[in-house]
């Protein structure tokens, strides 16, 4: 029961803060999921890439206030798809410590830009 709980907690956090600032699975679940559930870099990636799919319902929210174009999100999702499909083949071919160091490394950049450049 406790472990339910916990899963909702961090479900509740990506959402909050994936429908405030667009964010959501890797720069919030995958941490939390490696920390607070003890997962594996791997298996967070692959639950956080899985959970990208609930994100459609806060989507809807934008795009009924006419913030979404589109042809833009199925152009950026045909990217995203076949990006997907190359870099989880590689991801999963990592081992998890050189996995776990590059998204820190990841970020610490994207951090980096947002605090110190336009």
């Amino acid at each position: 029961m406790e472990q339910l709980a916990v899963y909702i907690a961090i479900g509740l956090a990506g959402g909050i803060l994936s429908g405030l600032f667009g964010v959501g699975g890797g720069i919030v679940l995958i941490p939390l999921m490696t920390i607070f559930l003890k997962m594996g870099q791997h298996s967070a990636q692959g639950v956080s890439l899985g959970v990208i799919m609930f994100s459609l319902f806060s989507m809807l929210i934008y795009y009924k206030k006419g913030f979404v174009d589109l042809k833009i999100v199925l152009l950026i999702g045909l990217g995203f798809i076949i990006g997907g499909l190359i870099s989880s083949n590689i991801a999963v071919a990592l081992p998890e410590t050189v996995l776990k160091k590059c998204f820190a490394v990841l970020l610490i950049v994207v951090a980096c830009k947002m605090l110190f450049f336009k």
